[in-house]
C-alpha cells in the first residue's frame, strides 16, 4: 500500500506499527520520495479488519491524499518493522509545518523532574519544526539540520522505539545532545551565565534582544516601555508601520485588544500565525508606537518551545501547567530583524553583523534554519478572516489541483511566493517578501532550488508577472533557458482573479466576473491599473471596465505621498491651479504639483482604487505622507467604523455598458466635509455599493452570476463585509481567497493556474 500527502514527520510510521501489533501481520513500513509505502502479509481476515481500522488510526497531524493498493505474492516476512527510508521519485509526500509545542511536550518542559526541563528544543512527532529545518525528501534526521547533532543514548532509544511518541521524530533533542542556546554581546561574546534569564532581565530594563527563532530572527522588547519601542522604530526605520506583540495567552491582551472566538482560535492553532485584531478604545494611548491610528492589534502566542520559556522565565519559573492559562503581564514586541525591505536573517554570523545597530545582545542557537520563514498573518472581523502573509505554521501545506503537467511561476514583484504545480497540489511557497533589495535575487533563487527538490518538479513551463522590470520576470526568463521550459507572462490582474479560482476549483471553460482592486499592476495596454472589472475563462481574460482613472502626479512618487492623490482628485473635479495650491500649501510642491496637473505633465492616469483610497485618506485629513504601503488605507478603515450612511446612488456614474465607474460625485462630497469618520463611512458605504451595482450590470450584460474578488483592497475587511453583502443582494456569489491572502502573496498561484490552462 501507498500512502500519499502529508504523511512525513507526522508519527504516521509509529502509528502504523501500533496498528499492526493488534492482528498477526508481518510486514514493513518506510518513507521514500513519493510518501509511505506499507507491505503487509497475513490471513485475509487480519488484512481486511487492518484496513477498516487505519482511518481511525492516522496521527492528528496526517493528511492522506491519495491511497493505492495492491496485491502480490507473499515475501515470506516475519514481524512488522519499520525500516529504512528510500529515495523515490518525489511529488507524493511532503512535508508538515513547524508547529508550536504540544500540550505534552510542554508539560514535560515545565516539569523539573523531567529530564527536558527547559530544554528550548524539545518536540515529538505531534509538533516541533518541520520545513524550517529539512532540505529534501524523504523526512529523515540525515535530510534536516539535525544530522549533525549525534543522539545520545537516551534520545537513541526514544527514536527507535515505536511505541514511543518521539519514535523518528526526527529533530528530537534533549539537553545534552542537542542544540544550545548562547547570548551573546553585539561582539559576539558569550554573555556568563543562564541564556534566559538574562535575556529575560535586559528586556524588563528596556533593552532590545534579536532571538533566532524558528524561520529567522526577531527583534524583542518590552510592549509596556514606550521608550524601548520607539528606540526599536528609530533603529528598525520604521516609524508607523505597525508592530506585531507576543503574550502568553488570549486573556494577557484583554485590556488592549477585542478577540474574537475565531481570532482566539487562530491565536492558539498549533500554526502561530500573527492575529490582527479590532483594538480596545484608548489602545494609542496606552501603546502609543504599537499600532498608531490603525485600530488594530497583531497579537501572537509563543510558536516555540524558546519562546513559551521567555514567560516562563519572567513567572518565576512554575512547575506545571496551569500557569499557561492565567494572564501573564509580560508583552513583547515581536518583528522580524531585519532592516526594512531586507530579507529574513536566518544565519548566526549574519545576525552578528547586520543586526549590531538594531538590537543591544543576540539570543543565538546552533541549529541552522535551512528555509527562512516569516510570520503568517491573519486578520480577523468577527466572522470573517483573511490572509495577509501565508508562512511559518502554514507552508509548505499545499492546495489540491488536478493532476497536470508541472509549472513554475515567479509571483509579483511586492509580497513574493512562488508556486509549483507538482502532481496534484498547488505548492505555493512561504512569504518571500518584495524583490527589491540586492540580496532578492539569491533569496528567491534559493527558494526555487528547494520547492523543485521538495516537490521533485521538472518544470515544463514558468510563468511571470508581465511588467518586465520585475526581478522575478527577470529570474524566470533565465530559469526558463535553463530548464528548456515555455516562459509565459501573465497579466498582474488576470493572475489575482486566478488564484481566487484555483483554490475553488473553478472549471476553466466556466467564465466568470472578476473585481481586481489594488494598488498597482501593469496592464495590458502598458498602463497603471489596479480598478479592473474582468471577465475570466481560464487562460483567456478580458477588461469590461475600469474605474475612471486619476493622475498619478510625479508617477510612482504619489504612492508614497497621498496629498498628491488629493491633489489629483481635486483637479478631477475642476479645481484650478491656484485653489488646489492654496488647499494643500503645507506641503511643500503642493504648487508645482498643481501647475504639472494643470498642464498635464508627469501626470500617468491610473485607474487604481488604492490610489483613489489615498486621495480620500488625504483629503479627509487621515494621511497625507505614507511611511510604509497601504498606510492610508488602514487609517481610513479605522475611522469608517460605526454608523454609515445609506448609499445615495447619485454619487457615482456609471457607463451604460458598464464600461467605467466614475466616483467623482463621491469624491466631490468628500472634498467639503470637515469630519474624518463622515468622510470614512460615506467613502465605503458608497464604494461598496457602487462596485456592486457595476458588477450586477456587468453581470446582467454577461450572463454570470459568480464573481471573483482579489487584490490587496480586499484585505480591508469593514469594506469587503459590505461589499459580499451587495453583492449577494444583487444575485451574485462572491468568491474570496479562503488559504492563500487576495494580495500579491496570492499572484503565483494565480499566474501557475492560468499557464497550466492555457491552450486548452
Amino acid at each position: 500500500m501507498r500512502l500519499a500527502g502529508g504523511v512525513q514527520g507526522v508519527g504516521l510510521r509509529p502509528a502504523i506499527w501500533r496498528l499492526s501489533q493488534r492482528w498477526p501481520l508481518a510486514g514493513w513500513v518506510r518513507n521514500d520520495g513519493d510518501g509511505a509505502c506499507i507491505e503487509l502479509e497475513g490471513a485475509r481476515a487480519d488484512l481486511h479488519a487492518w484496513l477498516a481500522a487505519l482511518p481511525a488510526a492516522l496521527p492528528p497531524l496526517a493528511q492522506v491524499d491519495h491511497a493505492e493498493l495492491s496485491v502480490q505474492p507473499c515475501q515470506g516476512e516475519t514481524g512488522f518493522a519499520v525500516i529504512d527510508s528510500q529515495p523515490g521519485a518525489g511529488g507524493g509526500a511532503r512535508l508538515p509545518p513547524d508547529l508550536a509545542p504540544c500540550p505534552a511536550c510542554l508539560a514535560e518542559l515545565f516539569d523539573p523532574s523531567n529530564r527536558r526541563w527547559r530544554h528550548p528544543f524539545i518536540n515529538c512527532t505531534d509538533c516541533g519544526p518541520r520545513f524550517s529545518v529539512s532540505r529534501r525528501l524523504p523526512y529523515d534526521r540525515a535530510h534536516t539540520s539535525l544530522a549533525g547533532f549525534a543522539l545520545c543514548a537516551d534520545c537513541a532509544g526514544e527514536y527507535r522505539q515505536p511505541a514511543d511518541r518521539r519514535f523518528h521524530a526526527e529533530p528530537i533533542a534533549c539537553p545534552h545532545c542537542g542544540p544550545r542556546l548562547s547570548l551573546c554581546d553585539l561582539n559576539g561574546s558569550p554573555v556568563a551565565g543562564d541564556a534566559l534569564s538574562h535575556t529575560v532581565a535586559l528586556l524588563r530594563a528596556g533593552q532590545i534582544v534579536a532571538i533566532k527563532g524558528v524561520g529567522g530572527f526577531h527583534l524583542l522588547c518590552d510592549a509596556d516601555q514606550p521608550q524601548a519601542v520607539a528606540m526599536l522604530r528609530a533603529r528598525k526605520r520604521r516609524p508607523a508601520k505597525p508592530l506585531a506583540v507576543m503574550a502568553l495567552n488570549a486573556d494577557s491582551l484583554a485590556d488592549v485588544a477585542d478577540i474574537a472566538p475565531l481570532a482566539a482560535r487562530w491565536l492558539n492553532d498549533p500554526s502561530r500565525p500573527v492575529v490582527l485584531s479590532p483594538a480596545r478604545a484608548g489602545l494609542d494611548a496606552l501603546w502609543p508606537g504599537i499600532a498608531p491610528g490603525v485600530g488594530r492589534v497583531g497579537a501572537v502566542l509563543p510558536m516555540s518551545p524558546l519562546h513559551y520559556l521567555l514567560f516562563h522565565e519572567a513567572a518565576g519559573r512554575p512547575s506545571g501547567v496551569d500557569w499557561l492559562t492565567q494572564p501573564h503581564p509580560l508583552r513583547l514586541v515581536f518583528t522580524s530583524a531585519n532592516l526594512s525591505g531586507a530579507p529574513l536573517i536566518t544565519d548566526n554570523g549574519q545576525a552578528l553583523r547586520d543586526l549590531a545597530g538594531l538590537a543591544d545582545f543576540i539570543l543565538l542557537h546552533d541549529r541552522e534554519i535551512v528555509a527562512r520563514c516569516d510570520d503568517s498573518v491573519l486578520a480577523v472581523r468577527g466572522a470573517r478572516q483573511v490572509w495577509v502573509r501565508r508562512a511559518r505554521g502554514r507552508t509548505p501545506t499545499p492546495l489540491a489541483a488536478a493532476p497536470g503537467e508541472p509549472v513554475l511561476a515567479l509571483g509579483a514583484q511586492l509580497k513574493n511566493t512562488l508556486t509549483v504545480a507538482s502532481g496534484s497540489g498547488w505548492h505555493t511557497s512561504q512569504h518571500l517578501g518584495d524583490l527589491d533589495h540586492p540580496d532578492s535575487w539569491d533569496v528567491l533563487e534559493d527558494a526555487v532550488r528547494h520547492w523543485l527538490t521538495l516537490t521533485g518538479a521538472q518544470p515544463t513551463r514558468i510563468a511571470h508577472d508581465r511588467h518586465p522590470d520585475a526581478l522575478s520576470s527577470r529570474l524566470a526568463a533565465e530559469l526558463a533557458l535553463r530548464f528548456d521550459a515555455e516562459l509565459i507572462p501573465v497579466q498582474h490582474h488576470h493572475a489575482h482573479l486566478a488564484a481566487v479560482l484555483a483554490e475553488h476549483h473553478w472549471p476553466a471553460d466556466q467564465p466568470v466576473l472578476g473585481l481586481a482592486l489594488d494598488g498597482f499592476g501593469l496592464g495590458d495596454d502598458g498602463g497603471a491599473w489596479g480598478g479592473e472589472l474582468l471577465r475570466v475563462r481560464g487562460a483567456d481574460c478580458q477588461r469590461l471596465g475600469r474605474l475612471r482613472p486619476l493622475a498619478l502626479p510625479g508617477g510612482d512618487i504619489a504612492a508614497r505621498q497621498p496629498w498628491r492623490m488629493a491633489a489629483s482628485a481635486l483637479a478631477a473635479l475642476g479645481h484650478r491651479e491656484a485653489d488646489i495650491a492654496a488647499r494643500l500649501a503645507a506641503h511643500p510642491g503642493a504648487a508645482a504639483v498643481a501647475a504639472m496637473l494643470a498642464r498635464g505633465v508627469n501626470c500617468p492616469p491610473t485607474s487604481s482604487l488604492g490610489r483613489a483610497f489615498d486621495a480620500v485618506a488625504a483629503l479627509a485629513g487621515v494621511c497625507a505622507e505614507q511611511s510604509y504601503e497601504s498606510e492610508a488605507a488602514q487609517k481610513l478603515e479605522a475611522h469608517a467604523q460605526g454608523p454609515w450612511p445609506a448609499p445615495d446612488p447619485a454619487l457615482w456614474r456609471l457607463a451604460d455598458d458598464a464600461s467605467e465607474l466614475d466616483l467623482r460625485p463621491l469624491l466631490a462630497c468628500i472634498s467639503t466635509l470637515n469630519d474624518v469618520h463622515a468622510s470614512a463611512a460615506l467613502w465605503h458605504a458608497n464604494l461598496a455599493a457602487a462596485l456592486a451595482h457595476w458588477a450586477h450590470a456587468a453581470g446582467q450584460r454577461q450572463g454570470v452570476r459568480h464573481i471573483a474578488l482579489a487584490g490587496g483592497v480586499c484585505l480591508n475587511l469593514t469594506l469587503l463585509d459590505a461589499l459580499c453583502a451587495q453583492l449577494t443582494a444583487a444575485g451574485l456569489t462572491p468568491l474570496l481567497a479562503i488559504e492563500l491572502p487576495p494580495n500579491d502573496g496570492g499572484v503565483s498561484l494565480g499566474q501557475a493556474w492560468v499557464a497550466r490552462h492555457l491552450g486548452r
